[in-house]
């Protein structure tokens, strides 16, 4: 993928975007997801799947299973859009609050 492909995609798949994609395989250190690009793949790292307690490879979504995640960030090298699936980061996104209260 020349770096011309690779800044459409960074601007098809900008921070902050919600998007679906499907479980395509299991690492050690988290999930790849097919977005729908050739030569793209989603990753969602282990610190990206929950707010708080441990993750393990035995709570990884079924491969095959769809997911829904926001974009984070871009690996440049690898050509990988950073996605996560932490439940505080998809309900910031999905349920936008119009101001929030000020704690005194």
């Amino acid at each position: 993928m020349d770096s011309q492909s690779w800044e459409q995609i960074k601007l098809k798949y900008r921070l902050g975007q919600f998007l679906l994609g499907k479980v395509e395989y299991h690492a050690p250190f988290g999930v790849f997801v097919n977005i729908g690009e050739k030569d793209v793949k989603g990753l969602i790292k282990i610190p990206d799947f929950l707010d708080n307690g441990e993750m393990s490879e035995e709570m990884y979504p079924e491969i095959g299973s769809a997911i829904g995640a926001i974009v984070v960030g871009y690996n440049e090298g690898s050509r990988e859009v950073y996605l996560s699936a932490k439940p505080s980061v998809l309900h910031e996104i999905l349920v936008p609050l119009r101001s929030r209260p000020v704690l005194v």
